[in-house]
């Protein structure tokens, strides 16, 4: 094989998210000579990030005060704020917690959002890479040194094709991890230099979300509605979110927390399901659905957050889990930690010397992130303790009597692939076939996510076991993978022939990271596939 390429910068950057172009923006502002790499495994800026999210423009304001001006994509101002209960049949109208106010926040399309950042980084010179993945990690004498880049056109079984290109170096004198949920390198980081020691062990939710054009007489611009209830039972956390934004747009989405117990349940069939409710389907009547996503979400908070910084860098954003859950926001703290970190870069790059280790924890901790983050630390675990509705009790007393200054801390007490109840001691979960116009099967939306994996690249879902599968993951709990995954990627075959085996198909990945963290051995492991793999949103989705 030919050898790599190596090109030298200040700081890389692995991810073109908020986070990631957050950094890169403000470096620039505070060390305009300073060379800044930003690296992104999608095809394009946005190309892995569907719409439909509601932004809280305080760290935007901060780093870029004119944004306005400058033409930033947030068009739709939040409107009404409605919080629903739902019974199989009601909905019923609850008050609004605080934390999910949203006057003065806008409903947008993120991955337009971040492209706009992408502009904005690349006219202070930032030099951003999209459709090259950050495949590895560059150590030297115990220090992050960069990150290089996968190969491309390397053939199914590992070896060089006819269009083979050696990945290249990127390499730094310190890298930021902005990869979001459950990055792949972000995973190695955490266990090379045990940075979650000290730290609760980490949940996740998963996201799924479809965007739908619906008629102008069912559209409400600015409405935003969350629900909790049906139909998840009072034990498995979760809930849906309802924007109305844009020209005729609805982002909808639904959330399962990843600690959940019955491996008979499948987040993308109740998300489906979800919609049939007889208050949830007027939202679509006469729409159309255009487009389809999911992707796992760092719900531990404040007690999960890891060690921040490590020889040669630090983690910023989701890979850090900055996600403020109760809120059901992470774009501001994301932005607001990525502006942090270069903060401290800075710094060091001005002194001409090594980031001190305390300096990014230090100033994050000094921010309004940290205080954000511990005043509602206490909202999720509640809900894993007590269940639905002694968690919306305890939430109402920490958010309305102790104002999220409760002298105790509840913890997370175990990782989400432990969770799982033997399969024979539970009920199938019987869920209703799809009707093709409101509810639909996972391959129809993989379709029109627009995902594509080159076919004969090495397949980049991988069971560090092979043998694992047949005595705990269908003795033991029936294919969880084959419910839990919202791609169908993962299919038990040969059953009725009472010879079962796992399919992995690789192609149909939509990059949401869940059977990395579910799966109950942790046999499986997501690595980055070829660069420009995986779903692409365009511009407006």
């Amino acid at each position: 094989m030919s050898e790599r390429e190596a090109m030298e910068f200040d700081v890389v950057i692995v991810g073109a998210g908020p986070a990631g172009l957050a950094a890169a923006i403000r470096l620039k502002q505070l060390a305009p000579e300073a060379t800044v790499c930003v690296v992104e495994k999608g095809g394009e800026v946005g190309a892995h990030i569907l719409s439909g999210a509601v932004i809280e423009p305080r760290a935007l304001a901060e780093l870029l005060p004119d944004w306005q001006e400058r033409g930033a994509p947030l068009t739709t101002p939040a409107g009404e704020d409605r919080f629903i209960f739902l019974t199989a049949t009601r909905s019923i109208r609850l008050p609004t917690p605080p934390q999910m106010h949203n006057q003065g926040n806008y409903i947008v399309s993120l991955g337009n959002v971040v492209r706009w950042l992408g502009q904005q980084a690349e006219e202070l010179g930032v030099e951003i890479y999209p459709g090259f993945a950050a495949a590895e990690l560059l150590e030297e004498d115990g220090r992050i040194v960069g990150v290089a880049t996968g190969d491309m056109g390397v053939e199914k079984g590992g070896e060089p094709g006819p269009n083979y290109q050696p990945g290249m170096e990127l390499r730094a004198t310190y890298t930021l991890f902005g990869e979001g949920c459950r990055g792949s390198l972000t995973k190695k980081l955490i266990e090379r230099f045990d940075l979650r020691a000290e730290s609760d062990p980490p949940t996740y939710g998963l996201g799924i979300k479809e965007l739908w054009e619906v008629p102008a007489e069912v559209h409400r611009p600015g409405l935003i509605e969350h629900s909790v209830g049906w139909p998840l039972n009072a034990g498995t956390y979760g809930g849906s979110w309802l924007y109305h934004w844009g020209d005729r747009m609805v982002s909808y989405g639904f959330v399962v927390g990843l600690d959940y117990k019955n491996p008979w349940l499948s987040p993308f069939d109740e998300m489906q399901r979800f919609k049939t409710h007889p208050d949830v389907r007027k939202h679509f009547e006469g729409g159309r659905r255009i487009s389809y996503g999911a992707r796992a979400l760092s719900e531990g908070g404040f007690q999960s957050i890891p060690k921040l910084t490590f020889p040669g860098g630090a983690l910023i954003g989701d890979s850090a889990g900055f996600l403020n859950v109760p809120k059901i926001k992470g774009t501001h703290t994301a932005m607001k930690s990525g502006m942090v970190a270069a903060e401290a870069l800075a710094e060091a790059l001005a002194g001409n010397k090594p980031i001190e280790p305390t300096a990014f924890t230090d100033k994050i901790k000094a921010s309004w992130v940290w205080e954000e983050l511990s005043a509602c630390r206490n909202i999720r675990p509640a809900f894993s303790k007590f269940g639905l509705y002694g968690g919306i009790a305890y939430s109402a007393l920490d958010t309305f009597i102790l104002r999220g200054k409760a002298p105790w801390t509840m913890r997370h007490r175990h990782n989400d692939n432990e969770t799982l109840v033997d399969a024979a001691k539970v009920r199938p979960i019987a869920y209703p076939k799809p009707d093709g116009k409101l509810t639909f099967d996972r391959l129809s939306s993989v379709f029109i996510s627009n995902t594509n994996h080159e076919e004969n690249q090495p397949v980049h879902l991988r069971l560090r076991d092979p043998s694992l599968w047949k005595g705990v993951n269908w003795d033991e709990y029936r294919s969880p993978e084959s419910r839990y995954c919202p791609a169908g990627v993962y299919e038990a075959v040969g059953v009725e022939e009472g010879e079962p085996r796992l399919q992995i198909n690789a192609q149909n990945c939509v990059h949401c990271k869940t059977c990395d963290i579910k799966d109950p051995t942790q046999n499986i492991d997501w690595a980055v596939p070829e660069g420009g793999g995986g779903p692409n949103y365009p511009g407006g989705m």
